[in-house]
């Protein structure tokens, strides 16, 4: 059963006050479905959707739990996280989580799709000695104009020996695209630019390094994918947690990260070149990866929330 929810946002007194007045409708909304379907628990994944439901099941005593994506608690879980039976978390540090309820947090991990979860079980493949090197950069959902205007010049610029081994696949903003393409074809490397990849497994099954965001999925599927990364962390996300997401994969070895503010053309090409012109570290980097990926997320999840309701 799906419930249509009036959005609950506003500014000033107004806004408030029909902020209010919509969750305190989803919240009416929400018990009478339970009554309808006889909930027996009642799962929220962050973003004020989830509110209502969640106060409905607190106020009507149902099992509750919470999944949090991200590092850090994100606004509504940080609100309701007192309140609710279970905390699960994607990564081994929750950020923001008050003290009083940490001892209900349970690390579970992200889910992620059945084809990126095979990757966990193959074996990967650092670039041999004169062989092709394949770098997968991905913009991620927002602000990845930087990503697109900075990571083609940078590639350009690393060494004849590693640029002319590249091989490059890269989504780019649609008013980039152009300027990305002849950035690569003037540097005589093999690129494939597109506002959108839907194979993704497929070219992360042959990515010998991953150049992107940190958002909650992008680090989740590089763990369970075992693949090297260079990060950019977001900087304007909320609370920072593209930042504390990366540091899950930075402090295991498994990615290097830039600061927003730090990246220019010369400081991803000095990653870059470091980075790929050591097969070995490459290596060390997947298995660093695959030691903090947790492909069975979406079991744990399942069995937490029938825990939850038994």
């Amino acid at each position: 059963e799906r419930l249509a929810l009036d959005a609950a946002t506003g500014r000033g007194p107004i806004g408030l006050m029909k902020a209010g007045l919509a969750i305190l409708k989803g919240v009416s909304q929400a018990k009478a479905a339970f009554q309808r379907t006889g909930a027996d628990v009642v799962v929220g994944f962050g973003g004020y959707p989830s509110a209502p439901a969640l106060l409905a099941a607190v106020t009507t005593r149902r099992p509750t739990v919470i999944h949090e994506q991200n590092a850090v608690l994100g606004r509504t879980n940080r609100y309701l996280a007192p309140s609710v039976g279970v905390i699960a978390a994607a990564f081994p540090t929750l950020g923001r989580a008050p003290d009083k309820v940490r001892d209900r947090v349970q690390l579970v991990g992200n889910p992620v799709r059945p084809d990126i979860r095979a990757l966990f079980d193959r074996a990967y493949a650092a670039p041999t000695d004169g062989g092709p090197i394949h770098v997968l950069v991905t913009g991620g959902s927002q602000g990845a104009r930087i990503l697109s205007e900075t990571t083609p010049r940078a590639l350009a610029a690393l060494p004849e020996a590693i640029r002319n081994r590249l091989k490059v696949q890269q989504q780019s903003r649609p008013e980039t695209l152009e300027t990305a393409r002849q950035i690569y074809l003037d540097a005589g490397i093999e690129a494939e630019v597109a506002p959108f990849f839907r194979d993704m497994a497929d070219r992360l099954s042959k990515a010998h390094l991953v150049i992107g965001r940190a958002g909650a999925s992008t680090c989740s599927e590089l763990a369970v994918a075992a693949l090297p990364s260079v990060l950019i962390p977001l900087k304007i996300a909320m609370d920072d947690h593209q930042t504390l997401n990366a540091r899950a994969l930075s402090e295991a070895g498994a990615a290097k990260v830039i600061a927003e503010d730090d990246l220019t053309v010369e400081s991803l090409t000095a990653a870059l070149t470091a980075t790929l012109s050591d097969p070995t570290g490459l290596a060390a980097m997947s298995s660093a990866a695959r030691s903090v990926a947790i492909p069975d997320a979406a079991q744990r999840l399942a069995d937490l929330v029938e825990a939850a309701a038994s």
